[in-house]
C-alpha cells in the first residue's frame, strides 16, 4: 500500500493516543534506565543502559509511521510522546523535545530512503537502520561518544541497531498485526 496524501481527524486521534501511551510507559522507563546504569557502571558501561532502551524510546516515531503511513506521522509520534513525557515530570526536562525531533526525524528518514513505498519489513528495518545512524550521531556530538574507545563505540552501536529492531521492528510489527486481526484498525491505511 502506498502513503496516503491527507490527514484525517482519526489519523490525529490515533497518532494522539500513541504519543499519550507511549508518553506514560517513558516515566517508566526512566526508572528502568537509573537501575540498568547503576548496575552496570561498576563494569564502566553505564552507558549501554541507554543503548538498551533507545529502541523503546524511539518506538513511537516507528509505529506511528507504519501504522499511519503519512508523511511526517514518524517525527510528530515521536514528538508528541516526548512532549507528554515532558509534562509527566520526565528526568530530562525540556531537552527532551529535541530528542523527540531528532529520534522522529531518523524513524521517518527511514521511510524517506524506501520512498514510502515499503510498509514492511524492509520498510521497518530501514527505519531501525536510520534511526539508529541519526540518534548514534547525535549522541557522537551530544553526548561526548566521540571520545569513547572504538571498541565501545561498536557495541554500542551494534546495541543500539538490535534495541531498534527489536523494539521499532519486532514489536513494531506485532503491534500493527495484533490491531489489524482484531478489526480496531478500519482506516486505509492498515498493512495490507
Amino acid at each position: 500500500m502506498k502513503w496516503v496524501k491527507s490527514w484525517y481527524l482519526s489519523d490525529i486521534i490515533l497518532l494522539a493516543l500513541v504519543g499519550i501511551f507511549f508518553g506514560a510507559i517513558f516515566m517508566g522507563t526512566n526508572y528502568v534506565y537509573d537501575l540498568l546504569t547503576a548496575a552496570l557502571t561498576p563494569f564502566g558501561l553505564s552507558g549501554l543502559a541507554n543503548e538498551l532502551l533507545l529502541g523503546l524510546w524511539c518506538m513511537p516515531g516507528m509505529l506511528a509511521g507504519y501504522l499511519l503511513r503519512l508523511r511526517g506521522a514518524s517525527v510528530l509520534g515521536e514528538l508528541l510522546a516526548s512532549i507528554v513525557e515532558m509534562f509527566f515530570g520526565g528526568q530530562w526536562g525540556i531537552t527532551t523535545l529535541i530528542s523527540g525531533v531528532v529520534q522522529g526525524f531518523g524513524s521517518e528518514l527511514g521511510y524517506i530512503v524506501t520512498r514510502y513505498k515499503h510498509y514492511d519489513w524492509i520498510g521497518l528495518t530501514s527505519a531501525a537502520f536510520t534511526t539508529t545512524l541519526v540518534t548514534f550521531g547525535w549522541d557522537l556530538a551530544r553526548s561526548g561518544y566521540a571520545k569513547l574507545q572504538l571498541w565501545l563505540l561498536v557495541l554500542y552501536f551494534v546495541v543500539r541497531f538490535i534495541s531498534m529492531l527489536v523494539f521499532g521492528g519486532i514489536l513494531t510489527r506485532a503491534i500493527t498485526d495484533l490491531l489489524d486481526r482484531s478489526h480496531v484498525m478500519k482506516s486505509a491505511h492498515l498493512n495490507k
